[in-house]
């Protein structure tokens, strides 16, 4: 019985925090969309539909979403090949330029490019700035780490026998990729473009930077109904329109990494790397290369540039202003996103550790399924969605939080809690269920089995759920830039904030926090790689 009680109390916790800190506030969203006035109402729809602003936006939106993903695909296929099937010197190194994009804050992201496109900016002669290709390029910056190694991923399990089957009976190597290859990899494919679309889609950071006025997207819309017109009713019906749109994004992803994970499971023993060959891999090569160099390295090079650049020639003079006039922001970002990083810890591993049981009878199996999903959710709603949230639901007894800085944590840890899962749930079940009933068998009791082994097998993935919790935290923006007061704002806020105010030494201390936020979040990132255990798996 107290044995039940501990499981029970284990996965009471963290869903009383999810159902209290998301799911009330985004079921509050809803409810303010179809009952404004506390009877139901379309009109709240019908006055957002009606304007063609907001059509304008929904069309930007999936255009963008839509472009940024056939991209990322068409240019992280090849990559894929060049990075996991085949061998070279400094292929590491490569790999780990190719992950950092995915883990930067997206505020940081868009501030690079912007230095590239900017009227003084290498690529200001192309007027690229506020442009659509400017923001699908930034996009695809981002998710393009995510296509090589979810491609990447399968294409180093494929049995190589069958393609060397198909050569040795006369076909071509581009009959052979199209006939054999790529039908094997299009679940692959398939579930990293659903990722790449639904990423795409609820980007904010990004367009809120590059974007301008012409290129809004529903996030951003939100953001601008709610904060600058105060129609919480046109912002809710928005809200709903992109948990709809997203919803739909993660569903179907789901059901491909499903497909995908099953073809994964046949894997054989084969080593399906090979020496590089330039009559073979050249092409490929080059490609990856460009994108590389020109797509990841450019950007990045190029605000660390401009962040020395200043009136009297390079220096850091940029950097000593920031720590020097802004030392709040630092402390406070670090602050929050400490405290987000053990929220979402504490809160992963209770999930983690209660969903990672094997009940014997189908109800319970069946039960932790769904808790799993539960603590998905967070994926398929955006932070901006989330923050909004906050914003109408937790100003008012018996939560009044308005004042306290303790909401821009608990958000952030919302964002982080499904990644942090992501990562310890797999290590946990990768444990030999022998192992526990050994133990068991010789006299362990329950606590002391859950010490010995759950807990030192965890210890093997706790590094890089921490690297992401407090990566993902550090650079959130989108539930920030709603939560946060002028007195206690965040790094990213006052990247966004500096880069929107005219004046050199503003744009210069901008790019400074901007780099040292990148630094700051690849570094983490790159302690936490290290420590990455092989069942660990992460979007």
């Amino acid at each position: 019985m107290s044995q039940r009680v501990g499981w029970t109390l284990a996965g009471a916790v963290p869903l009383a925090f999810l159902g209290v800190f998301f799911a009330w506030p985004v079921a509050t969203l809803i409810g303010w969309g179809f009952f404004p006035d506390g009877q139901f109402t379309l009109s709240g729809f019908t006055q957002v539909f009606a304007d063609d602003r907001t059509w304008r936006v929904i069309g930007t939106t999936l255009a963008q979403a839509a472009a940024g993903t056939i991209t990322a695909v068409l240019l992280g296929v090849p990559g894929a090949w060049v990075l996991y099937r085949t061998r070279f010197p400094g292929r590491w190194l490569v790999r780990a330029i190719v992950t950092i994009p995915f883990v930067l804050p997206s505020v940081v992201v868009g501030v690079a490019f912007k230095s590239l496109v900017i009227a003084t900016g290498p690529l200001g002669h192309l007027g690229l700035d506020q442009s659509f290709g400017i923001i699908v390029a930034s996009l695809v910056f981002f998710n393009y780490a995510l296509v090589v190694r979810t491609v990447g991923a399968l294409w180093a399990s494929l049995d190589p026998r069958t393609e060397q089957a198909a050569s040795v009976l006369g076909a071509s190597p581009t009959r052979v990729f199209w006939t054999i290859t790529l039908p094997a990899l299009a679940p692959a494919i398939a579930s990293a473009a659903a990722l790449v679309f639904l990423f795409c889609a609820s980007a904010y950071g990004v367009v809120m930077v590059l974007g301008g006025a012409g290129y809004g997207t529903i996030e951003t819309e939100i953001w601008f109904l709610t904060t600058q017109l105060l129609d919480l009713t046109g912002a809710a019906a928005l809200s709903i329109v992109q948990l709809v749109v997203v919803g739909a994004s993660l569903i179907l992803a789901n059901h491909l990494q499903a497909r995908q994970a099953r073809s994964q499971r046949l894997r054989t023993d084969s080593s399906v790397e090979s020496p590089w060959h330039p009559r073979r891999d050249a092409l490929p090569t080059l490609l990856t290369a460009t994108v590389v160099l020109g797509l990841l390295v450019f950007p990045m090079s190029t605000l660390v540039v401009r962040s020395l650049t200043t009136a009297s020639g390079i220096g850091l003079d940029h950097y000593a202003n920031l720590l020097t006039t802004l030392p709040d922001a630092v402390a406070n970002s670090l602050r929050t996103a400490t405290l987000a990083t053990v929220l979402a810890l504490v809160l992963g591993l209770l999930v983690s550790l209660v969903v990672s049981r094997r009940p014997r009878n189908a109800l319970g199996r069946r039960g932790l399924a769904l808790l799993d999903a539960t603590f998905m959710l967070p994926l398929g709603v955006s932070a901006v969605t989330v923050g909004f949230g906050f914003l109408i639901t937790l100003n008012r007894p018996p939560l009044d939080l308005r004042s306290s800085m303790i909401l821009i944590p608990i958000a952030q840890a919302i964002v982080a809690l499904p990644l942090v899962v992501r990562v310890l749930l797999p290590v946990l079940r990768a444990i030999d269920p022998r192992l526990r009933e050994a133990a068991a068998v010789l006299g362990a009791s329950p606590g002391k089995v859950l010490r010995d082994v759950d807990l030192a097998f965890l210890g093997r993935g706790l590094g890089l759920a921490t690297g992401f919790a407090f990566a993902t935290s550090l650079g959130e923006f989108g539930a920030t830039s709603f939560l946060a007061r002028p007195d206690e704002q965040t790094l990213p806020v006052v990247v966004f904030r500096l880069i929107g105010r005219p004046g050199l030494e503003n744009q210069g201390m901008g790019m400074a926090a901007a780099v040292l936020l990148a630094v700051g979040c690849a570094l983490v990132m790159a302690v936490a790689e290290r420590m990455r255990p092989e069942e660990a798996t992460t979007w």
